[in-house]
């Protein structure tokens, strides 16, 4: 009744299989888990060593005059809207008040 389940022997990838399979992922196209089956280790695994050896596809931190001039985009598109809306909302009030021919008991 005391039967031990055989241990399993941790795997060890070398730096240039991890840096493979990331390159691997990143260029086919296919799924982290199809990727994985392929070469025969855990999607966790592979999803770790995305993390650790792909690509930084986050944008680069923009300089402070390209910071600057996006924001005065954004608060000029911010005026336009602001604007647009406001018209927007009196145009609805004066489609919604009551003509002075209407007739309500």
């Amino acid at each position: 009744m005391n039967e031990s389940k055989p241990k399993r022997v941790k795997r060890q990838f070398d730096e240039a299989f991890r840096r493979n399979a990331v390159a691997l992922v990143e260029s086919s196209g296919r799924s982290l888990k199809e990727v994985a089956d392929e070469l025969g280790v855990s999607h966790w695994n592979l999803r770790d060593w995305t993390k650790k050896h792909g690509r930084n596809l986050s944008k680069v931190a923009a300089t402070a005059s390209e910071t600057q001039r996006e924001l005065a985009r954004l608060r000029k598109e911010n005026e336009r809207l602001q604007a647009r809306c406001d018209v927007l909302k009196k145009a609805l009030g004066i489609l919604c008040e009551p003509s002075a021919n209407d007739t309500r008991a």
